[in-house]
């Protein structure tokens, strides 16, 4: 029965809850803590936790995590325990899975259509936008330094960013290795 229930809190979190992750926290948090009792709110603090230390969205992770708590907690070992968190995950994220395949449909459908041509002629330059905001927003004192603060820092990073910049543009390096080469040159330059 507690599947079942797992499955259903899960997959309405799953369909209404918009803005991302940590907008979802609230909506498990009173699900699996207030409603159900599933969790304390001692372990759910600890899930949101370890959560944002793991890798992969926050709400997923939560939802893996207060599955597994949820059927551990009910006392049916840890094996049912595993099939709880897969549950949970499975149907936070069933109600994207299905939009996502309908909007590929739609999309496949309709693509060639003039309409879907300018929104997307339009959606082109504003991710541009928001990706060189997000860029802009990361040239910060904590990531570059200063020159008053620290200026061996501030020109070594302000190297490796033009490096970076002009090895992934012009000289088309793959960014996964300028990833790697930018660590190792920060490691034995800035340690």
């Amino acid at each position: 029965m507690i599947f079942l229930q797992l499955f259903y809190t899960f997959f309405i979190i799953g369909l209404f809850g918009f803005g991302g992750g940590y907008g979802m926290l609230s909506l498990i948090q009173t699900e699996t803590v207030v409603n159900h009792h599933w969790l304390s709110t001692a372990e759910f603090t600890n899930i949101v936790a370890i959560s944002q230390m793991t890798p992969g969205p926050i709400g997923i992770n939560s939802a893996t995590y207060c599955g597994y708590t949820a059927v551990h907690n009910a006392g049916m070992g840890e094996t049912m325990a595993v099939l709880g968190s897969a549950t949970a995950t499975f149907a936070l994220v069933l109600p994207s899975l299905i939009l996502m395949i309908l909007i590929s449909k739609m999309f496949l459908k309709y693509m060639n259509t003039p309409a879907v041509q300018a929104i997307f002629g339009g959606l082109r330059p504003t991710v541009v936008g928001l990706l060189a905001a997000a860029t802009l927003l990361l040239c910060n004192s904590e990531n570059f330094s200063t020159p008053d603060i620290n200026p061996w820092q501030f020109f070594i990073s302000l190297f490796l960013f033009l490096a970076t910049f002009i090895g992934t543009m012009w000289l088309k390096i793959n960014p996964i290795r300028m990833i790697c080469y930018a660590a190792v040159a920060g490691l034995v330059l800035l340690y």
